[in-house]
């Protein structure tokens, strides 16, 4: 017990050492909220808006811990729960996961965590060519109860597909190598379309990138999880970018996010954390669940204005996004030869608890 306890110290010590520019951003962080609510007389709105801190603090923790960003969390409260129209929840769910996300993109960088950085990289740049064209051109096009069931089918058709296929996640060891002209087309696709989601509802780029890595390259959780953080954090910053230049960023999505932002800062890197520690199947067939009774709860809401026919198209929906997500699984089989490794698994056993350290280059 006493040569073990030195041996722990030092290990402890280390790990804090490797997260210093994560602390450094945290400190930087809280001086600079602390000194918007101090200097703009802020504290009404912060105690006024706890409702969706709160649930940020659930959130943030799914979106560090899963490939679901937070704003998955904050749309369907402000939207479904609040009954705040859909454009409050997309500008929201961007300016939350800038930070919040951005949080955990640090702590996975100073955790030296693995990352398919090439997927990242191709999937950055599909987006940066339909989030702003579907912001400009698509958004005012497309009514509230549209974006409500589009966000709706995207998760719902997610949780479905996990919770078929969860047992194959977590056996999945692959770290993804992006080294051909398909693998490059197939990122930069998956950009292209999550660049459109993400335009019309302020999350959706980190479940497709997610999807792709999980369903067609056999990833490792962890890092499929990782890399998708990153993406989000990415798109969250361009859609603050594009939705603020475009004066869409109002006072009430200003007042929301000045009160979930330090909650986020935290709870975020904190799933990242417990992603490397706890069970990953139990935490996705949770959210998964989330998922689908989301979709429930909308169509309920919409039943009125939906129908019977709008209900049977959003189902089959759900259904159709599952086909393709079955056509990837499939394309996967021919493409990467499984790599089983036994569920929970530590991805790097020399990296010590709650690390998957050694950064992979494709």
């Amino acid at each position: 017990m006493s040569s073990t306890a030195p041996a722990i110290r030092r290990r402890l010590h280390r790990a804090l050492r490797r997260l210093m520019p994560f602390w450094w951003w945290l400190f930087w962080f809280y001086c600079a909220w602390a000194t918007i609510i101090i200097v703009g007389g802020l504290w009404e709105q912060v105690l006024a808006h706890w409702p969706i801190a709160a649930a940020m603090a659930a959130g943030s923790y799914v979106a560090g811990s899963t490939p679901m960003g937070g704003g998955t969390v904050g749309f369907p409260i402000l939207v479904l729960l609040f009954d705040q129209p859909a454009s409050l929840g997309r500008n929201f769910s961007y300016c939350v996961q800038s930070i919040g996300m951005s949080s955990a993109t640090v702590f996975l960088l100073a955790n030296r965590s693995r990352i398919a950085w090439r997927f990242l990289a191709w999937c950055a740049l599909g987006s940066l060519v339909t989030l702003p064209l579907t912001a400009v051109y698509v958004v005012p096009a497309v009514s509230d109860t549209s974006v409500k069931l589009l966000f709706a089918c995207i998760w719902a058709g997610f949780g479905v597909m996990t919770l078929y296929k969860l047992r194959d996640f977590v056996r999945s060891h692959n770290v993804p190598r992006c080294r051909t002209p398909l693998d490059a087309a197939l990122g930069l696709a998956a950009g292209l379309i999550g660049g459109v989601a993400s335009g019309l509802t302020g999350v959706g780029i980190d479940m497709i990138l997610y999807t792709l890595l999980v369903l067609v390259y056999r990833s490792d959780l962890r890092v499929a999880i990782g890399t998708s953080v990153m993406i989000m954090a990415i798109n969250s910053l361009l859609g603050v970018l594009i939705s603020g230049s475009m004066g869409r960023l109002g006072p009430e999505v200003f007042h929301n996010w000045i009160a979930a932002a330090p909650i986020v800062a935290l709870g975020a890197p904190l799933g990242a954390l417990m992603m490397t520690v706890i069970s990953r199947a139990k935490t996705l067939f949770f959210v998964s669940i989330l998922c689908v009774l989301q979709f429930v709860w909308t169509c309920w809401n919409e039943r009125h204005s939906l129908g019977w026919s709008g209900a049977a198209l959003a189902l089959a929906a759900v259904l159709a996004l599952n086909l393709a997500f079955h056509f990837m699984y499939q394309l996967g089989e021919r493409m990467v030869p499984r790599v089983p490794v036994p569920p929970d698994g530590p991805l790097d056993t020399a990296s010590g608890a709650g690390a998957a350290a050694g950064s992979a280059r494709d």
